[in-house]
């Protein structure tokens, strides 16, 4: 009788992993520049430092700054007196106006009273008087609104040169790091209001408290990864592991290198992983437990249908349609068509045919497998486009 390699079907676990290479990075990365050009008087930080929101980090010393907010504050003051004048010349109107009225009234009562005894080009002086007093009431309260007005102006002229003193205190848009200095005490500053403008930031900040771990994953592989998906971490440079979760992806595969990058948040609370330092990942993109396996070497490929040469209790060859769920390099998943303990031909399955007799020979096989694949290189023009602020 023709001898057999058979092997055992057994229960197992089947799993795809994938190894990628990546990169940590800050969070964010802040060019902080001034609003207003000046001196440099003082810097309050130098690289390394960790600096908190809002803390200022340099002073410029801007001499014509203090010059027009005095100015401003000056017609400020200048503003306010004007009003006060004009809301005496109110009264003094309000006065005049109150008399010249009473007497016109007075004359008018009396003519009315006694007709003729008032000669009525006193009563029409009187009328006259009387009306223009109330034009100066009405003017005076004109001169008392562009007063308001001008004081109001001054006021918002006033803030506004006040705005641009503060901004003289350079403060730390965010919590971070400062991974570099650019400017010295002394040094002329300019405003980074004009982005057309080269001119080189006072320090540049990092949020290194919370890290980005950037990872290219092949084009092949980009179906697997999602959203929430666990991956385990190796940092080689501090002997140390962790877990993380796939947090986003850009969705797109880079033309040149056929990646998609990947990021997981990893928190560095402590700052002891350092912006720039490699890792190795790895995510498990397919896997099953506790299921059938089989050796691939034991499928056979008959038109549409998977076959495997199951060598019966009588050492008997009979030919069964399986259903196969993962494969992974050397091992498979069977859904359906075998039970555990059957045995199966590998290899040199079209030497045999269903119903002959064989003398089987048990090839040792193994029940799991995880299967490794590697991942793409680290995107270096992708990490230079996002050097800056994010």
């Amino acid at each position: 009788m023709p001898s057999a390699s058979v092997a055992r079907v057994q229960r197992g676990d089947i799993s795809h992993m994938l190894s990628l290479a990546g990169q940590f990075q800050p969070y964010q990365v802040v060019d902080v520049h001034p609003k207003v050009s000046g001196f440099m008087k003082k810097i309050n930080v130098d690289i390394g430092d960790k600096v908190r929101k809002g803390e200022v980090l340099a002073v410029l010393e801007v001499p014509e700054l203090q010059a027009q907010l005095e100015a401003s504050a000056f017609d400020m003051a200048q503003a306010r007196a004007e009003i006060t004048r004009a809301q005496h010349e109110i009264r003094r109107a309000e006065a005049v106006h109150a008399a010249e009225h009473l007497n016109y009234q007075r004359l008018l009562d009396t003519s009315k009273a006694q007709p003729g005894l008032v000669a009525q080009q006193e009563l029409d002086d009187a009328q006259s008087k009387d009306l223009s007093s109330a034009s100066q009431v009405d003017a005076a309260k004109a001169a008392a609104d562009a007063a308001q007005q001008h004081a109001e102006s001054a006021h918002a002229n006033n803030e506004r040169e006040q705005a641009i003193q503060d901004y003289t205190h350079v403060v730390a848009p965010i919590d971070g790091v400062v991974v570099w200095r650019y400017a010295d005490t002394g040094a002329l500053i300019q405003s980074g209001t004009n982005s057309n403008q080269q001119d080189l930031p006072i320090v540049r900040l990092a949020q290194s408290t919370l890290l980005r771990l950037r990872m290219p994953v092949p084009e092949d592989d980009v179906q697997y990864i999602h959203e929430g998906d666990t991956i385990r971490i190796r940092i080689d440079a501090l002997s140390r592991s962790i877990t993380g979760k796939i947090v986003r992806f850009t969705r797109n595969v880079n033309f040149e290198t056929r990646t998609m990058e990947t990021e997981v948040d990893v928190d560095n609370r402590d700052l002891s992983i350092a912006p720039g330092m490699y890792a190795n990942a790895r995510l498990a993109m397919a896997s099953v437990h506790d299921v059938l396996t089989l050796p691939v070497e034991a499928l056979v490929i008959h038109g549409s249908q998977q076959m495997v040469y199951v060598v019966d209790a009588q050492n008997r060859v009979r030919i069964r349609p399986v259903v196969v769920g993962l494969q992974a390099s050397k091992l498979a998943e069977v859904k359906s068509g075998l039970e555990e303990g059957d045995r199966v031909i590998v290899g040199g399955q079209d030497k045999y045919s269903d119903g002959e007799q064989v003398t089987s020979v048990l090839v040792p096989s193994q029940a799991s497998e995880e299967q490794k694949e590697s991942g793409g290189v680290i995107d270096m023009k992708a990490d230079d486009s996002n050097g800056g602020a994010q």
